[in-house]
């Protein structure tokens, strides 16, 4: 079974609730998928499918681009930790000139690819990890990754490195910096306590202003 196969057996095609217009392959439950892709892989530890849920940055950063499209319109970007592919679905809606989604799991990129496919959109993925590398990216767009240390260090460090425009979305979580950043939209996110502590996160907008070296927490 591909990891094609995979999802469509597993997901259902649904809108997250901040962005209806856009439709994901989605998991109800996030336990029993899990297992499901753990048996799949024939692997114990296998990280959980964050593909399957449109977290709460991501759908606000969505949002954001939609209600927004000239933050991308004509622009090469790429959606960084993308997931679902939903933000950088989101920039392919709103006119970007091409949309790179960029996750080091295979599902994730498969997700994306389907996604994108059910939505009528044209983006590209790699399983590569471009933290590090050298990027020609007009916009970078980054959906809720600042979850744990080591990661957020290594992602701002790399972000400020750049000449990219960037675009952050975050509910609050622990690692997101706390300077070097400037707020454009507030959104109420409905989420599931599946994933969350609660049912509904306010979930901010953010560009990084050159310097914003410091990690929250």
């Amino acid at each position: 079974m591909t990891p094609e196969d995979f999802i469509r057996a597993n997901a259902v095609l649904e809108a997250p609730p901040l962005v209806p217009e856009i439709r994901l392959y989605l998991a109800s439950e996030v336990v029993p998928l899990w297992r499901k892709t753990e048996e799949e892989l024939a692997a114990i530890g296998v990280p959980p499918p964050y593909w399957a849920f449109a977290w709460a940055g991501g759908q606000a950063l969505a949002r954001h681009v939609l209600d927004n499209p000239a933050t991308v319109r004509g622009k090469r970007v790429l959606d960084l930790g993308a997931g679902s592919g939903l933000v950088g679905i989101a920039a392919a809606k709103a006119g970007a000139a091409d949309v790179l989604s960029a996750d080091i799991d295979t599902f994730a990129c498969a997700a994306a690819r389907l996604n994108a496919a059910a939505n009528g959109c044209a983006i590209a993925t790699t399983t590569q990890d471009v933290i590090d590398t050298q990027s020609d990216r007009d916009v970078i767009l980054v959906g809720d990754l600042f979850y744990e240390r080591p990661l957020a260090t290594r992602l701002l460090a790399w972000l400020n490195a750049t000449s990219a425009d960037v675009l952050l979305g975050d509910p609050g979580r622990s690692y997101f910096p706390r300077q070097g950043v400037e707020r454009l939209a507030l959104y109420t996110v409905p989420t599931t306590r599946e994933v969350e502590d609660r049912e509904i996160r306010e979930t901010g907008v953010f560009r990084l202003l050159r310097g914003g070296l410091t990690g929250g927490g």
